[in-house]
């Protein structure tokens, strides 16, 4: 029989996760309903394998590898499914002209909006546009503060392969925002005497 106490325990301190788990799984997904889909599956595993988690290990580490497990299995479901097209609504589209995406797609959420607030927009778009593989690992380690190990095992990959993509992705990263500023024009040296 479950012990009631370490129940409240185990559920307080995976309660006590959910804003990191939803800001990752928007990463994942960059689509709020199916970030919160993902955070509301992470949980129902989590709570229904409570029985299986070791006391003592790293409780949040453990629901982000749940997280990405879920994500990746979701990945793979999604890419055996049929695509079936709508010619009418794909002329339509058409002759409609190219749409314009915004810059920040689907509904508001007070996490969107609190990430939005807290990154700067060019680091944003920067993060936006890396590849899968380096935006996960950058996440985890400078957002989230995962180490190298508690990633490697999220991601069911060697700590070699994260640390190279954390440093692939932050030399991404830095060349995006590096192109992206204009250089501040300097004084000449006769200029300075001058003054």
């Amino acid at each position: 029989m479950p012990n009631p106490v370490k129940a409240v325990g185990f559920d307080a301190e995976a309660l006590a996760a959910i804003d990191s788990l939803y800001r990752t799984a928007l990463r994942l997904t960059r689509d709020p309903a199916d970030a919160e889909d993902l955070v509301q599956d992470t949980y129902l595993k989590a709570f229904r394998a409570a029985e299986s988690f070791q006391p003592g290990t790293n409780l949040r580490a453990w629901l982000f590898t749940i997280l990405h497990n879920t994500a990746r299995n979701r990945a793979r479901d999604r890419a055996r499914e049929a695509v079936t097209v709508d010619s009418e609504t794909v002329e339509r589209a058409a002759d409609d002209g190219p749409m314009v995406a915004g810059p920040h797609p689907g509904p508001d959420t007070p996490e969107s909006l609190l990430l939005r607030d807290t990154l700067d927009p060019e680091l944003q778009a920067a993060v936006d546009r890396l590849p899968d593989i380096f935006r996960q690992a950058v996440w985890l380690r400078d957002v989230e503060e995962f180490t190298y190990a508690e990633i490697a095992q999220m991601l069911q990959i060697p700590p070699g392969t994260v640390m190279s993509r954390i440093s692939r992705g932050r030399q991404m990263l830095f060349d995006a925002l590096k192109s992206q500023r204009t250089p501040k024009p300097v004084k000449s040296h006769a200029r300075l005497q001058e003054a």
